[in-house]
């Protein structure tokens, strides 16, 4: 019983220990397994499936060794890497390569690991890119990176398949450039620089040229084209006048023939009329004699009835004016009866010619007042009810009235002391003047 739980145990203790050394490969490596007899790789579509047990490698028998390396595609990078041209001028470039492991049991058997393999073809890289590179100028370089690319990828594919390696693509040279305190490249790049300005102004010279040419060459032709049309449009115009010319002495031909015959019908057509005309004349003289012998005849009948109607009109005219003149003289003689009569019995209008008779004297009388103050400068503001009033109170001036009047002022004044003052100062102006 003891023995057999110990066995079981122990069992038990394998089976773990077991499934603990059990390695499955990821599918972007391959593991390349060493046996004491034989080297097995395992990994994503390989024959010997993906799935391994790896034992210590102390373990008699069952002990293995491992390799793991990766089966995608892994770069490489060269960066600053001093390289020199056939002439030794220093430069410095940076390459990039892409690499993938076709034969994993050749890469096992030259390597230990991926790093120890990445360092081998990093040499390898630089010892091609160094050979090839040391025999060619820089500026074939500078101008042939494509090629170059080329043959440092044909250089380093012959070492690659002993490594069981390949190239993915075309090794690239990336860039190129002067080291520090080295100005080879930045001179090569102004010599490339000042021959492209070269080129850029000799090609744009020889098209201004060839632009001048051109332009020349078109002037040319265009006066030549212009003489040309000047030539044929002055032939033309000389044909066309002659041409005219000619149609104008035709037309005046014409014309003159046209004329001809016109004076010819005008002729005959004036001799037409002249016969006509002098049978018309003989016929309105012969009219015009009898018209006025007729007209001689009617003027006298005329005159005499005329006269007689006339001393008719004279006898009539003559009792007319006898009785108009017998009428003006009764009409006053009348009016001043019928206004007498109609004066005798109407009293309102005996008061109406009164009172007419009273307003024209007044009239004259103010105006004779008007006269004499005006004459007399004297000024007078009158206030009264009306002008006439105002005229009458103004005219007592110079009536007894009046005087009466301004003698009573004058009393009236020298009773007070300031009228006597008054008066006493008029006084002596007077004396003075």
């Amino acid at each position: 019983m003891v023995a057999g739980a110990i066995v079981s145990v122990f069992s038990f203790i394998a089976v773990i220990a077991t499934l603990t050394l059990r390695r499955i490969v990821p599918t972007n490596e391959v593991h390349i397994v060493q046996r004491s007899s034989k080297t097995v790789s395992y990994g994503k579509d390989l024959g010997n499936g993906n799935v391994y047990y790896e034992f210590p490698s102390w373990i008699p028998v069952l002990g293995v060794n491992k390799v793991v390396l990766p089966v995608s595609v892994f770069a490489l990078d060269l960066i600053d890497y001093e390289a020199y041209d056939v002439g030794r001028l220093p430069f410095i470039i940076d390459v990039k390569a892409f690499f993938r492991i076709v034969d994993s049991n050749i890469a096992a058997q030259r390597v230990s690991s991926f790093q120890e393999l990445h360092n081998q073809l990093l040499a390898i890289v630089q010892g091609s890119i160094r050979s090839i590179l040391a025999s060619n100028e820089i500026e074939h370089i500078l101008q042939g990176r494509a090629t170059f690319g080329e043959q440092f990828t044909k250089e380093v594919e012959m070492q690659l398949s002993q490594w069981g390696v390949t190239n993915v693509k075309s090794i690239e040279l990336m860039d190129i450039r002067d080291e520090r305190d080295c100005r080879v490249i930045h001179n090569i790049m102004e010599k490339k620089k000042s021959f492209i300005e070269m080129e850029s102004r000799t090609e744009v010279a020889k098209n201004k040229q060839m632009a001048e040419i051109a332009e020349t060459q078109a002037t040319r032709n265009v006066a030549v084209q212009q003489q040309e049309a000047k030539q044929v449009t002055g032939l033309r115009e000389v044909e066309a006048s002659r041409q005219v010319s000619i149609a104008k002495e035709e037309a005046m031909q014409a014309v003159k023939e046209q004329a001809k015959l016109t004076k010819e019908k005008e002729m005959s057509v004036i001799r037409v009329e002249n016969v006509r005309k002098a049978e018309i004349e003989k016929e309105m003289a012969v009219t015009k004699a009898s018209q006025q012998k007729e007209t001689t005849i009617l003027i006298a009948e005329g005159d005499l009835e005329s006269k007689r109607r006339s001393s008719e009109a004279i006898t009539i005219e003559g009792a007319a004016k006898a009785s108009a003149e017998k009428a003006l003289l009764l009409a006053p003689v009348e009016a001043q009866v019928t206004l007498a009569k109609e004066i005798g019995s109407n009293k309102e209008y005996q008061v109406y010619l009164v009172t007419i008779e009273q307003i024209k004297m007044a009239q004259a009388v103010g105006m004779e007042q008007a006269k004499a103050l005006s004459e007399a400068d004297i000024k007078i503001i009158a206030n009264s009810d009306s002008p006439v009033t105002g005229l009458n109170k103004v005219m007592d001036l110079v009536s007894s009235r009046g005087g009466t009047q301004v003698g009573a002022m004058l009393e009236g004044l020298a009773a007070s002391p300031v009228g006597k003052t008054l008066l006493g100062k008029l006084t002596d102006e007077k004396s003075l003047n």
